[in-house]
C-alpha cells in the first residue's frame, strides 16, 4: 500500500505559480495512475489532472487545460502539479490519490489511497 504526502502549496497572487509534489511511500509507486483533486469551501471534490503509471497520458479537467501540468518522477516516487496564471477560483485544498484503474481516473470514487492535502489559495 502506498502513503502519500503533498507539499508545495500556499498563497500566491493572480496570474502567478506554484508547483505542487506528492511524495510516496512503498515500491509500488509506479504501478499506479496518480491523480490531483481539488476542494474549495463548501464544494464537492472535483477532478484536476491524472498521470499515467509512466506518464505517457495525461488528462485534465477543462479549468484547467493549458495552464496546470502534471508529470511524475518514478525514480523519486514523486508526482508533480505545476500551476500557472493562476485565478482566484483555483483556491482550494489540493489532494493527490492513487488509482489502479487508468479507465476511471476522472471519478475519485475509483481512488484508493488519499494525501491529507496542501492549502493553495490565489489572491485577486
Amino acid at each position: 500500500q502506498v502513503q502519500l504526502v503533498e507539499s508545495g502549496g500556499g498563497l500566491v497572487q493572480t496570474g502567478g505559480s506554484l508547483k505542487l509534489s506528492c511524495a510516496a511511500s512503498g515500491r509500488t509507486f509506479s504501478s499506479y495512475p496518480m491523480g490531483w483533486f481539488r476542494q474549495a469551501p463548501g464544494k464537492v471534490r472535483d477532478f484536476v489532472a491524472a498521470i499515467s503509471w509512466r506518464g505517457g497520458n495525461t488528462y485534465y479537467a477543462n479549468s484547467v487545460k493549458g495552464r496546470f501540468t502534471i508529470s511524475r518522477d518514478n525514480a523519486k516516487n514523486t508526482v508533480y502539479l505545476q500551476m500557472n496564471s493562476l485565478k482566484p477560483e483555483d483556491t482550494a485544498v489540493y489532494y493527490c490519490a492513487a488509482t489502479r484503474d487508468l479507465r476511471t481516473v476522472l471519478d475519485a470514487t475509483a481512488y484508493h489511497t488519499w494525501g491529507q492535502g496542501t492549502q493553495v489559495t490565489v489572491s485577486s
